[in-house]
């Protein structure tokens, strides 16, 4: 463990501030029970990134409680061992250049369509605007090496949409920054059971390629005041 260059103390500090905010995200809109779930931090100019610790109740998740790994998800700082998913997250960062955040959750209806293996088919406009698409499915994989962030990758470079359902496991979701990659897991949540309550009603109407491209485009470009949708 080298520890946290000088140069990035004050970015790094930053970082753990706001991404211990951000977990608390997590309970409040429902999205995991217990321990489980994760989000992480990009830190700029450097091959390293911010997560929580594994097994470590989401009220004792404070800034100083993060710790900050590399990309082969070895612990650079920190008392406590990283979450088990860091070299899923660590995978990410280091093929997918343009990821700031990575959030994991198994947030009860996304989960039951990666239970199915089962992607969500575009069938809402707030689909279409966050999403561009049908949200994916990713490959099984275990936990414990990068396999899961292979999957990700994979399944994420072909698809417009910021969220995979990793299958038999529960969504990932990415963004630009890790506030981004969280709004995204609320809303994989929120689109996942207005589709499923849809379904029993009948089946969902898809909505035309074309008018999900102009949703899209309109969403991402246009829509709120700027970076902060």
């Amino acid at each position: 463990m080298t520890g946290v260059p000088a140069e990035l103390r004050q970015v790094v500090d930053e970082l753990k501030a706001e991404v211990a905010a951000l977990h608390a995200e997590l309970p409040r809109n429902n999205l995991v029970v217990w321990t489980a779930g994760n989000v992480s931090a990009r830190v700029p100019g450097a091959d390293l990134l911010v997560i929580k610790p594994s097994g470590v109740s989401y009220d004792d998740l404070t800034p100083e409680a993060m710790v900050v790994c590399d990309f082969e998800a070895n612990l650079v700082e920190g008392e406590r061992n990283p979450s088990s998913d860091t070299a899923a997250h660590a995978y990410v960062y280091a093929h997918m250049p343009e990821v700031g955040g990575v959030v994991h959750t198994h947030s009860d209806y996304a989960t039951a369509w990666a239970a199915r293996r089962e992607p969500i088919p575009c069938v809402l406009t707030m689909i279409g605007d966050e999403f561009g698409g049908e949200i994916p499915v990713g490959p099984f994989a275990l936990i414990g090496d990068d396999s899961i962030g292979r999957g990700i990758v994979e399944t994420l470079r072909s698809s417009r949409s910021p969220a995979v359902l990793m299958a038999n496991h529960g969504p990932f979701t990415i963004g630009a920054s890790a506030r981004a990659a969280v709004k995204a897991a609320v809303m994989v949540e929120d689109v996942a059971r207005t589709v499923h309550l849809a379904r029993q009603l009948g089946e969902p109407v898809p909505i035309p390629q074309a008018d999900i491209d102009r949703l899209f485009d309109r969403y991402q470009n246009i829509y709120g005041q700027g970076s902060a949708q």
